[in-house]
């Protein structure tokens, strides 16, 4: 059902709201209405379902998950028709997947496209949310479930000058779908994130000349893409039972079983072994198949971050690039780190440079080009800006629709000092309101639709036990909120990655609060908490405002 245009404004009951029609949003959809029984809407302000990949379309958007591992596990049908082309597949082919999945369960008569939600308010007296969209309708439902994903927020430019200039500007995450041709353009890259670092390379080799303007080095490592196998597709089809239960026993929800426990417990020939080893195999496989230690001590994560630099400095045949594009300011691992396929090689084009945001910071963009001034501030005559700011993650999707709770609580202002949930996935004062790798979760550290299958799964399981029950409204207690945080927060002490300022941290956008915006701890120890609340009747949970069991919350 697609956003009708001129019509009347109507207002609809359903059971349930679904926002969002990506990973999450589907298989909401799917187990809502066709194992719970729910009727469901689902709404998405997309065009067409996919998410996040419906909207990043640039050249060179690329999953950075195993092809074979970044897909649903729920059904073994699915897992068997469906041909991967290439090891990490690519935008196009991801979003045939997700499109694929919609039609296969019959998805798309349940979800509304170009309709985007304007605010969600909690009615008390009616235990019910009323959800209204821009369209002027209203959705009345009783459960509220977010899909809009951790990274659908992009983060918004904050540019001098940006409406005045005349060239064309472009977005990562909100690609024009007809492409861009930039033959014979004069082309700025903003940012060397994760986009920006897979669409530099595509730019590079089109481009008259090609400027980018970097902030933060990055560590990024070989992606090492290509076709699938058929005789590597044959063997994990055969094997998916046991490959999806080696990635759900795994930190990050991947089948990865090599790490050793510490990078300083080896002899320096070992550890650059194992390094170049994973760094043939490509993928996460040096980050999260490495040394455990790495994450937690500087001391062996100083070890990676000085392999990964040599390996930069190798391929960069200018030394000042070249470690321009070395990063010392952080530990490795503490931002996500970007996967890439001719980046380092980019540099090396006569007609790209590259330009130090920190020493020559952006002035203002002029109607030509871009201003830079300090050490060696100059003006860059432009055609075309690419930005590639990264996202608002996790808390920015859902901050966006207005949502607002009991007595009028709004979520930006329960959330002013960063998030507070119960398990990720619930909010104190916001009484049936599920948020899949919601804040607090594991979610950007769990293979996504793993993440996906696991909350809502549970989430099933908890909506169920409350019909069964005749309960109009379930929602976290205080202090169970609480516990989490504190909980969410020691299993971070420990690491290295809160002293780093990132997207992890809500550090990316200005004036968002510092704050841990997901939960640390690994796949496995979080599956075993959520199953143990369930197990013990929900503990930690109000049901129409009474304790569903004896106790504050998750055993943790």
């Amino acid at each position: 059902m697609t956003n009708p245009v001129d019509a009347a404004a109507v207002e609809l009951e359903r059971d349930a709201v679904v926002v969002g029609a990506g990973f999450a949003g589907l298989y909401a959809l799917h187990v809502l209405r066709d194992r719970v029984g729910l009727s469901v809407q689902a709404i998405d302000q997309a065009g067409g379902v996919g998410g996040v990949w419906y909207w990043n379309r640039y050249p060179g958007a690329r999953c950075d998950i195993e092809s074979c591992n970044y897909s649903y596990s729920f059904s073994a049908e699915l897992q068997q028709e469906w041909q991967w082309s290439e090891r990490f597949a690519g935008q196009p082919e991801i979003l045939r997947y997700l499109e694929h999945v919609a039609d296969r369960f019959d998805l798309r008569r349940d979800i509304r496209l170009g309709t985007r939600i304007t605010s969600a308010t909690w009615d008390s007296g009616r235990a019910r949310w009323v959800v209204t969209t821009d369209a002027g309708d209203r959705v009345i439902a009783r459960y509220l479930i977010s899909g809009a994903g951790t990274l659908s927020a992009a983060k918004e430019p904050a540019f001098d000058g940006l409406d005045s200039f005349e060239g064309q500007v472009y977005s990562t995450a909100r690609w024009p779908h007809d492409g861009v041709d930039f033959t014979g353009k004069r082309v700025a890259v903003i940012g060397t994130g994760a986009s920006g670092i897979q669409v530099i390379p595509h730019i590079a080799a089109q481009a008259a000349h090609l400027t980018v303007f970097q902030r933060t080095a990055n560590y990024a490592t070989p992606i090492h893409n290509g076709p699938m196998d058929p005789e590597f597709t044959r063997l994990i089809k055969a094997g998916y039972p046991g490959l999806r239960g080696r990635s759900r026993d795994n930190f990050g929800g991947l089948p990865y079983d090599l790490q050793a426990p510490s990078a300083l417990a080896v002899t320096q020939d070992e550890r650059r072994r194992v390094y170049q080893e994973r760094w043939d195999q490509g993928g996460f496989r040096l980050s999260l198949d490495s040394y455990a230690d790495v994450f937690f001590d500087a001391t062996a994560n100083a070890t990676a971050a000085e392999f990964i630099r040599d390996k930069i400095r190798e391929r960069v045949t200018d030394p000042a690039t070249a470690e321009l594009l070395c990063p010392t300011d952080h530990a490795y691992g503490t931002k996500r780190p970007p996967l890439e396929t001719g980046y380092y090689e980019a540099y090396n084009r006569e007609t790209v440079d590259l330009v130090d945001l920190r020493a020559c910071p952006i002035e203002r963009i002029t109607a030509t080009g871009i201003r830079t001034t300090g050490v060696q501030g100059a003006d860059h005559p432009l055609d075309a800006i690419v930005l590639a700011l990264g996202f608002d993650a996790l808390t920015g999707p859902l901050l966006r629709m207005g949502i607002q709770g009991r007595d009028g609580l709004s979520l930006r202002s329960h959330w002013s000092q960063g998030p507070r949930t119960y398990l990720g996935l619930m909010v104190h004062g916001f009484p049936n309101l599920f948020t899949i790798t919601g804040p607090q979760s594991p979610s950007v550290f769990y293979n996504h639709p793993l993440a996906v299958e696991d909350h809502v799964d549970w989430l099933a399981g908890c909506l169920s036990h409350q019909r069964a029950r005749g309960i109009d409204s379930v929602e976290p207690s205080a202090e169970a909120e609480h516990r989490w945080g504190e909980h969410t927060d020691e299993v971070a002490s420990g690491l290295l990655l809160p002293h780093t300022d990132s997207w992890y941290t809500g550090s990316n956008v200005p004036g968002k609060p510092r704050a841990l915006l997901a939960y640390f701890g690994g796949a496995p120890a979080y599956r075993r908490i959520c199953a143990d609340v369930a197990e013990r009747g929900y503990q930690g949970l109000l049901f129409d405002g009474v304790p569903a069991a004896d106790g504050p919350g998750a055993t943790v």
